[in-house]
């Protein structure tokens, strides 16, 4: 059984900590999207944060959505923020609105051939490496020029911005640095390359005012949605 209130309850807080982040640097909380991340919890969850008005969810591993997906309403916006193997493209693609890793040109080329393939436009946002951490993926920063050029001509796919993770950290100002970079990253390629690159995904449950604060449009939040609801 679900406990309702207390899921709405985190809801509410998560959503009032975006509008103050936002208006703190003059943004408008519409900017930003939030994707709950819903990898610890199951579909009944997920059907309560729904029924509360929330469409976008974000999964890491391509095999949970397609275990959620058909429980749950056609119009739930699914988003990939793990690592993704060329593998599991085939049954992933039509499942999901936007691709959120794209931390490879091999896997770029394969989600654009099976794009053309099914007929679909697919979104993604490219990864980009930006701490030295070896749990980390994506593209080098100093070459990003170079990769946007070669994934902006592949069929079938667009890329609608950039990814990145900071390390984990107690401390959320410690990842502002890197949300920073990220958002610079982002006005030099878009300058460069003259695609719009209009989202940032950055941001998780610790650290996720901090990344709107610096330009997030994505936070992928999840422990905080469900605290109360899980024994850690």
């Amino acid at each position: 059984m679900v406990d309702r209130d207390r899921l709405e309850r985190n809801l509410k807080g998560v959503v009032e900590r975006i509008g103050r982040a936002a208006q703190r640097v003059g943004r408008d909380p519409k900017e930003v999207t939030l994707v709950a991340v819903t990898k610890y919890v199951g579909p009944e969850v997920v059907r309560v944060l729904y029924d509360l008005g929330l469409r976008d969810f974000g999964e890491s591993r391509p095999q949970v959505i397609w275990e959620k997906r058909p429980m749950l309403a056609d119009d739930v916006r699914w988003h990939l923020i793990g690592h993704l193997q060329t593998n599991k493209i085939r049954r992933t693609l039509p499942m999901v609105q936007l691709i959120h890793s794209v931390d490879r040109l091999p896997l770029a080329e394969e989600l654009s051939q099976e794009s053309v393939r099914i007929g679909k436009r697919s979104a993604i946002l490219v990864e980009a490496k930006l701490v030295a951490d070896e749990s980390k993926h994506g593209f080098d920063p100093e070459r990003l020029t170079e990769t946007l050029g070669i994934i902006s001509t592949l069929p079938g796919v667009e890329v609608k911005g950039l990814m990145s993770m900071a390390s984990l950290s107690d401390n959320p100002e410690e990842a502002r640095p890197v949300f920073r970079q990220l958002r610079l990253l982002r006005d030099r390629m878009a300058k460069k390359t003259s695609l719009p690159l209009k989202d940032l995904s950055m941001g998780m449950s610790q650290d996720f005012e901090v990344a709107i604060e610096e330009g997030a449009t994505l936070v992928r939040v999840g422990s905080i949605l469900f605290d109360g609801l899980m024994n850690d």
